[in-house]
């Protein structure tokens, strides 16, 4: 009887084990960024506004992104996740999210990244930035960090 209680509590123990690890998969991993202008020049200046924050999970290779955005001087076009070389340096666009296209609204999207761009995410080396009608070359820009 002893033995097969210490059996029954050694399964109990690994279907809690495999439950936690389960939920951590499910949940997968979390990164934040802060949306904000950064000019790339004075003459810029009058054109870029704004802040907002979004939230990231990494699921597998799958990317969720949820946020919001406030205060452009124009609406925005735009969103996309970009891959710079390291945080701080601007980079290729890789890909596209939702925005809305007004002053302020919502950024959303769930992509499927690369092996290399797992890697990036995890490095700092990914942002998103929102392009609006006055600044098309970026209004806010946000590094997804842990």
């Amino acid at each position: 009887m002893a033995n097969q209680h210490g059996c029954i509590s050694a399964l109990v123990g690994a279907f809690i084990l495999l439950g936690g690890c389960a939920a951590i998969a499910q949940n997968g991993e979390s990164f934040k960024a802060r949306l904000s202008t950064v000019p790339v020049d004075a003459t810029m200046l009058p054109t870029v506004a704004g802040s907002g924050s979004l939230r990231a999970v990494l699921a597998g290779n799958r990317l969720t992104i949820s946020g919001s955005f406030e205060g452009l001087h124009s609406s925005a076009i735009r969103a996309n996740i970009h891959v710079g070389p390291q945080k701080g340096i601007r980079g290729p666009a890789v890909h596209d999210l939702t925005v809305t296209k007004e002053k302020a609204g919502s950024i959303s999207g769930s992509v499927d990244l690369t092996s290399s761009e797992v890697e990036d995410l995890r490095n700092g080396h990914l942002y998103v930035q929102i392009d609006s009608e006055r600044a098309p070359e970026g209004n806010l820009w946000g590094w997804v960090l842990r």
